[in-house]
């Protein structure tokens, strides 16, 4: 019966998370909760908001989401992504093997044996730094491609003996064409906009017509004042 009275749930989510608003350190990292988080390098020196739930770390830019990474247990822990760095692993190439950015993009399979292969391969070809930076601009691929259309681009490059960042992303994107998908993966990751909650309502509410009020009553009182 009680069931019958109870009013529906809201359509909006209501919001639970801790906001903070940490400064990025030197090495593109934010302290939430004595636990380090990665965040795009460009960002160092500035002041981020955090959501921070139970379970996942939200990083925003303003309105725009930056970041986003599993909540770590305990305290004393680095959680990175090798993504972040990218920019300047390119001008400094001979930083990437000992990064623990690419130690744990290889543990959550996101750096895969593919990826290895066309590093040994361009470095072989290219020398070490060159062949490093050629990788980068591979990696760099992930921001607007499927991780299968480039890891896809990599095979077909190498299968011809091409070591050429422009040869993978011109097979990953056939790739992405066959499987008919086209769309940027930044446009569903980083990159995110949130809705402003004044704006949204303003955009569903109906206009006000109820006419303005009229004070033209409190006249006598200013009447009465001044005589």
């Amino acid at each position: 019966m009680e069931k019958t009275l109870l009013r529906s749930l809201p359509g909006e989510p209501f919001d639970t998370t801790l906001t903070l608003t940490p400064r990025v350190d030197r090495y593109a990292q934010i302290m939430v909760r004595c636990n380090q988080y990665s965040v795009p390098a460009r960002f160092i020196g500035h002041r981020l908001r955090v959501k921070l739930s139970a379970s996942v770390v939200t990083v925003y830019d303003r309105t725009t989401m930056v970041a986003r990474h599993q909540r770590a247990i305990g305290k004393g822990a680095k959680v990175l992504d090798l993504d972040h760095y990218l920019e300047i692993l390119y001008r400094k190439p001979g930083a990437l093997p000992g990064a623990t950015a690419l130690t744990q993009a290889r543990a959550a399979k996101k750096f895969t044996a593919t990826h290895d292969a066309f590093w040994a391969a361009s470095r072989k070809a290219h020398g070490d730094a060159a062949g490093t930076r050629a990788l980068v601009e591979v990696l760099l691929l992930h921001r607007h491609l499927d991780h299968v259309d480039v890891l896809a681009g990599i095979g077909a490059a190498l299968s011809v003996g091409s070591t050429s960042p422009d040869v993978v992303a011109l097979e990953a994107r056939k790739s992405a064409e066959r499987r008919g998908t086209t769309s940027s993966r930044k446009d569903t990751d980083e990159g995110t906009q949130v809705v402003i909650l004044a704006q949204h309502r303003s955009a569903i509410m109906p206009a006000d017509e109820r006419p303005l009020p009229s004070v033209d009553k409190y006249d006598i009182l200013l009447g009465r004042e001044t005589s």
